[in-house]
């Protein structure tokens, strides 16, 4: 095998036969006919109200596609994966039974790199992987199947350019993160490269009151211990900044964030010197922003009473459309069907929380019309097997399995 037929990026050409049960798995003939009707539901005394963009996103699908695409080439092989392919527990469920083993994360069972050998196949998750585990793994020799998203690469090729410039990479979106951690590798692998990550607007105010006063660096070291570069002194890396997010983030808090660090720069240095000290790149996704204004239209809708969010709880997209959601109505963040214990009782997860919590009175008697969306890495079927749920427990049948 030749060193290029080592490392995939492009997917093996094998659609037609992963299909069927990319169809099986993902599918839901009751979320195609929501579609078809304008994307409302009307069964009894429940309407439902779907967002004109949800589910997976196209660099969700192409990474779900290459794992099984990945399983049909090498069906001898091991195969493991960094870490889960997205955040969604059933996707990450069919690979594992599909013999798809995992190196980190929940499913990792403590393995990590050391467990490769030449002979393995490894899939690397649509969030990518950090500059020394790719690096790792191409030293053992492995073959390697690249999923990252087209989108996170942006953002990687932004973050360096602004390194190798002397800027240091200020990132918002969330440390602990897979895809920021990936990001942040690629500004620490470029010599005197520097980041820090901020997590919302509060902390970057952190950031623009130093960069206008200065102040105590140890403390700002201190609070952004675990976001930042090794070393980092922000008497010196607060100097130039180039700004870029996690692609998943809130668009209008990313938004916020650039003008207050923009104005911040201008503030200390001067508007005719602002090009040397600061640079912005919109790096949000075009998925994760047409999901965003969808929630936002769905959200002007006088007669919803309230909203469910379907996917993973660790997805930073669909925690921010839970969020928008939460602005406006009662809103519940829920992983799948199971979730909805009752028409009394349904399991969430609350915004800003870390731990489910089980909500009681949660859906209205009578006449009743719920909004809902799922994250860019929620399947059809979850949304659609979350809807016949939702008719189940209030006594409507919901019509053919799918």
């Amino acid at each position: 095998m030749s060193d290029t037929s080592r490392y995939h990026r492009r997917g093996f050409g094998l659609k037609a036969e992963i299909a069927q049960s990319f169809r099986e798995h993902y599918h839901s003939e009751l979320v195609d006919e929501i579609r078809a009707n304008g994307f409302t539901l009307r069964r009894g005394d429940l309407t439902i109200r779907v967002a004109r963009e949800f589910g997976f996103c196209v660099g969700v699908g192409r990474a779900v596609e290459m794992a099984y695409e990945t399983r049909v080439r090498f069906p001898d092989r091991r195969i493991y994966l960094t870490n889960e392919i997205i955040h969604n527990p059933q996707v990450n469920e069919h690979l594992a039974k599909m013999g798809v083993e995992f190196l980190h994360g929940r499913y990792g069972e403590g393995r990590g790199l050391d467990a490769v050998s030449s002979e393995d196949v490894v899939i690397i998750p649509a969030f990518g992987i950090g500059v020394q585990d790719l690096e790792a793994l191409r030293r053992k020799g492995c073959v390697l199947v690249d999923t990252s998203c087209g989108s996170v690469v942006n953002v990687w090729r932004h973050v360096e350019r602004c390194a190798l410039a002397g800027f240091t990479c200020m990132i918002h979106g969330k440390a602990d993160h897979e895809e920021t951690k990936a990001t942040c590798s690629r500004a620490a692998a470029i010599e005197n490269g520097a980041y820090i990550v901020v997590r919302d607007i509060g902390e970057a105010m952190l950031i623009c009151d130093y960069i206008r006063r200065g102040g105590d660096s140890e403390a700002l070291r201190d609070r952004f211990r675990g976001a930042c570069s090794p070393g980092f002194d922000p008497d010196r890396h607060l100097e130039r900044i180039g700004l870029s997010n996690q692609t998943t983030m809130l668009s209008s808090e990313s938004n916020r964030i650039a003008e207050a660090v923009r104005q911040a720069m201008i503030d200390r240095y001067g508007e005719a010197a602002l090009d040397e000290h600061f640079r912005s790149f919109e790096t949000i996704c075009t998925a994760t922003q047409d999901r965003q204004d969808a929630m936002l239209e769905l959200c002007a809708d006088p007669s919803i009473d309230l909203f469910l969010i379907v996917g993973g709880y660790n997805s930073s997209n669909t925690t921010h459309l839970a969020e928008i959601a939460g602005r406006h109505k009662p809103s519940y963040h829920i992983c799948g069907p199971d979730c909805i214990v009752s028409a009394e009782a349904i399991r969430h997860k609350p915004p800003g929380g870390r731990e489910e919590t089980v909500a009681t009175g949660w859906l209205p008697e009578g006449p009743c019309t719920v909004g809902m969306t799922s994250g860019a890495s929620t399947p059809d079927s979850d949304l659609g097997a979350t809807i016949r749920r939702l008719l189940e427990v209030r006594g409507i049948p919901s019509g053919p399995e799918d």
